[in-house]
């Protein structure tokens, strides 16, 4: 039963881990995932209080930064609220409609079809919004590896 257990956990924070590139999967909620299949296979006393205290900061966290990471980007090289939902919109269709390359190219696209059509923008200033949105993209990647890593030690360490 340890093994089946530890399988089930461990799928949980890898899927977590590929929520990080593919954004339509909520990463987040497969690593809380892995802390509750640990807690109904062994006991959810060996997860203290301060340890859901500190894993709820990380979610809220980790919600927050998708979108500040992206509006930054956006907002950094002159896009407008157009061109953080049209770099949203592609970012959660890019990877279905390009695999592989749809996670850069698709918010990149996004952010530039929607200053286009809705802000009636220059091509220039378009283009420089579809880079912010890659940037703000790449920095949010980054940024939430780095929480979801620390998430998972915090929960070794502790178990």
């Amino acid at each position: 039963m340890d093994i089946l257990a530890w399988i089930l956990i461990l799928l949980c924070f890898a899927i977590g881990f590929v929520g990080l590139i593919y954004p339509i999967i909520p990463a987040v909620l497969f690593i809380l995932g892995g802390f509750v299949v640990y807690g109904l296979f062994y006991s959810f006393a060996d997860l203290p209080w301060w340890f859901w205290l500190i894993q709820t900061l990380f979610v809220v966290l980790l919600f927050g930064a998708d979108t500040i990471a992206n509006l930054f980007g956006v907002k950094r090289f002159g896009g407008s609220k157009a061109g953080m939902w049209g770099s949203t919109i592609g970012l959660i269709f890019g990877p279905f409609i390009i695999p592989i390359f749809g996670i850069l190219i698709g918010p990149f696209a996004g952010a530039i079809l929607a200053e286009l059509i809705f802000n009636k923008t220059k091509l220039k200033q378009a283009v420089m919004s579809g880079v912010g949105s890659v940037v703000g993209f790449i920095t949010s990647v980054f940024t939430k590896g780095i929480l979801q890593v620390v998430m998972v030690l915090i929960f070794f360490f502790t178990i």
